[in-house]
């Protein structure tokens, strides 16, 4: 039959069976389609560049480095870990109690959690964890957070945590990765550090585990690798590798990306971060981070801003907006008083910007300008010197600043110090007049550390050398409340106290930024406690998918 067709009628008939096909297999496309759905599936690398050095992956040695707490997130498994609204959650734990009088909490381990070498997580590997960080000998950083704090098993998967006072944020200390007893045991305190465990075969309990490592012939770590945990308690992580390479400078690690060596950029600068997410396949992850900077007002060693007025007036006079506009890039949130907007406690506290009331109040309190537009009472000129470390960030914040309140009469000099030159000469004792800092807080913050009087000096963290007894006793009793309703009437009384007075000028909080390739998802941009807690989900991104019936 299709012999006896013509030229014409083959071409017709041949044509119009392409479309039937076509047809079909459109229409049995859009049924598959239509009745299942694309889930997360197993497979995949995901490749990370990181401007650092790995030295300590070793969850009670690694507060002090990036790098180092991104890997013992991923390698270590803690009692508790963090949730998407900052709280915490259980990890390695199923259940706690906490006794009527808060001292007492006691904890309760999953069974059959184990270690990647094979050997079974027991309360024993948590007392011996905990005494750890509060041993000197160890040289953990944690240490202060444990002090006062006593700790034993009961039996294996039972740990009793005893305080010598009730504490609202203790169970934040449990967040700490847990170490394996039956191998750091035998070393030595002295020693410690010093661990092959730490770099080239930790091993923990957490979703992915220690693979390899590269090396340059200098001993720099180029390169390390991890696999997927497969006995991983809460399942094993749907992406099967993950490299982490480590670069000198972010010149090098964004060249890298752009080179596509890597997937993923550890942490974008404000000023570089248009270019680098603006490229093709490049997703923008933006997680709001309570880090909070501000200049911090030195009342004992400058005359001049011991005057309330003037305080009161370089706050009016500072443009917040401004300011994150152009060093943040817009990318941060506006902070005008002690706690950052999106943190638990946090009291209203609109930032006023208002340099003609400014002004006035200078005028009203008898601060007149000279010829060189600057103001000065009696005998008091209306200056001060700024002191600010050496990142481009914060020299043009205190640039803008200090062109800011020129407009209004007050002279703020900038002085740029190194990082090293700042902390040792400058913030441990106390000699600045004006400080521009930033200072790390929780999304659940206790900010007794940063205002109570009683850490005024170094190695306390109040840099305004504040002191006022009514606030003292709201910081104290707050850490005491275990009700979060009365802690945040306590907190706003204190925040209403520090708008009152204005210790220091309080600027933004940065968000941190973090860019990866859109072929990597299940990445969910939330508040975060530090870098690292942006991995505390890692096991549900996913690379492969498949398809399911709906």
């Amino acid at each position: 039959m299709y012999r006896a067709l013509s030229s014409r009628d083959r071409f017709i008939f041949l044509s119009l069976g392409v479309i039937a096909i076509g047809a079909f297999v459109f229409w049995l496309s859009a049924g598959y389609l239509a009745l299942t759905k694309p889930v997360p599936d197993f497979g995949g690398q995901y490749i990370e560049g990181v401007v650092s050095q790995p030295r300590y992956i070793n969850p009670i040695l690694s507060q002090t480095s990036d790098a180092d707490a991104d890997l013992v997130e991923l390698i270590y498994a803690g009692l508790f870990r963090y949730d998407q609204s900052g709280g915490v959650e259980k990890h390695i734990a199923s259940d706690y109690q906490v006794s009527e009088d808060g001292r007492t909490y006691t904890v309760f381990l999953r069974p059959g959690v184990r270690f990647h070498d094979g050997e079974e997580l027991s309360a024993d590997d948590v007392v011996f964890t905990v005494r750890s960080i509060q041993d000197p000998a160890y040289k953990s950083p944690l240490r202060a957070n444990w002090q006062g704090v006593e700790v034993a098993a009961t039996d294996q998967y039972t740990v009793i945590f005893t305080l010598k006072k009730p504490y609202f944020g203790f169970l934040e200390n449990l967040v700490v990765g847990i170490l394996p007893k039956h191998i750091w045991e035998n070393i030595a305190p002295d020693n410690f550090t010093l661990a092959d465990y730490n770099l080239s075969q930790p091993i923990g309990s957490g979703p992915y585990l220690f693979d390899d490592l590269d090396k340059d012939s200098q001993g720099n770590v180029l390169s390390l690798h991890l696999r997927a945990n497969q006995e991983y308690f809460l399942g094993a992580p749907y992406i099967d590798r993950l490299t982490f390479r480590f670069y000198p400078d972010e010149d090098s690690l964004l060249a890298a990306y752009d080179r596509q060596e890597v997937m993923g950029v550890h942490s974008v600068s404000h000023e570089r971060v248009a270019e680098v997410s603006g490229k093709k396949g490049a997703q923008l992850h933006e997680f709001p981070l309570p880090r909070l900077f501000a200049v911090f007002l030195n009342t004992n060693k400058s005359v001049a801003l011991a005057y309330d007025e003037v305080r009161e007036s370089i706050a009016l006079a500072t443009d917040r907006e401004a300011i994150l506009r152009d060093v943040l890039k817009g990318h941060g949130t506006v902070s005008a008083g002690p706690l950052p907007p999106f943190v638990k406690g946090f009291s209203e506290s609109p930032a006023s910007f208002d340099v003609a009331r400014a002004s006035a109040l200078l005028d009203e309190k008898g601060w007149k300008r000279g010829e060189d537009g600057f103001r000065s009472k009696g005998d008091t000129v209306l200056s001060f010197e700024l002191a600010v470390p050496d990142w481009p960030e914060l020299m043009r914040t205190a640039d803008l600043l200090s062109e800011g309140w020129r407009a209004i009469g007050v002279r703020a000099d900038v002085k740029v110090l190194s990082q090293a030159d700042l902390q040792q000469n400058a913030v441990r004792p106390r000699e600045y007049q004006a400080l521009l800092f930033g200072q790390g807080s929780m999304l659940d913050p206790d900010p007794y550390s940063f205002w109570h009087s009683s850490q005024k000096n170094d190695p306390g963290l109040n840099l305004a050398f504040y002191e006022n007894k009514e606030v003292d006793g709201l910081l104290a009793d707050a850490r005491e409340m275990l009700d979060p309703e009365k802690r945040k009437e306590a907190f706003k009384k204190f925040q209403d106290i520090i708008a009152s007075e204005h210790p220091a000028v309080f600027l933004y909080s940065p968000s941190y930024l973090y860019v990866v390739s859109d072929i990597v998802k299940g990445i969910d941009a939330y508040p975060i406690n530090a870098p690292a807690s942006r991995l505390s989900d890692v096991a549900s991104w996913y690379i492969e998918t498949k398809r399911v019936k709906k």
